[in-house]
């Protein structure tokens, strides 16, 4: 097995892996790209309960932008928000809680 020396020095060599749906990963991906992390430290940091602290950088606020863009479109479309809509009520959600805490690293 390979060995794969991380940023706090410790030795990476087991390799978890597991299936999920379409939408599923489409979610993961949407949150790993908000968040700014690499999609190891972000389900890392999931699985660990530990908090994901957004850090402000070019990447996130392209993220934002693109994901407020699907949001508006996604809205127009819409005549009402229902409880079929789950999973773009969660994604607003992120996205508000992610620009929330930006506003704040601003001030």
């Amino acid at each position: 097995m390979d060995k794969n020396l991380d940023y706090k020095g410790r030795w990476r060599n087991k390799t978890v892996a597991f299936r999920v749906s379409e939408d599923e990963g489409k979610l993961i991906d949407k949150c790993v790209a908000l968040s700014g992390l690499s999609k190891q430290d972000y389900i890392i940091r999931r699985l660990q309960c530990r908090d994901v602290v957004v850090q402000g950088n070019p990447r996130v606020y392209k993220a934002l932008r693109n994901q407020m863009a699907e949001i508006y479109e996604e809205l127009k479309r819409l005549e009402s928000v229902s409880g079929a809509n789950d999973e773009l009520l969660y994604t607003i959600q992120l996205v508000a809680e992610t620009m929330n805490g930006l506003k704040g690293e601003c001030e």
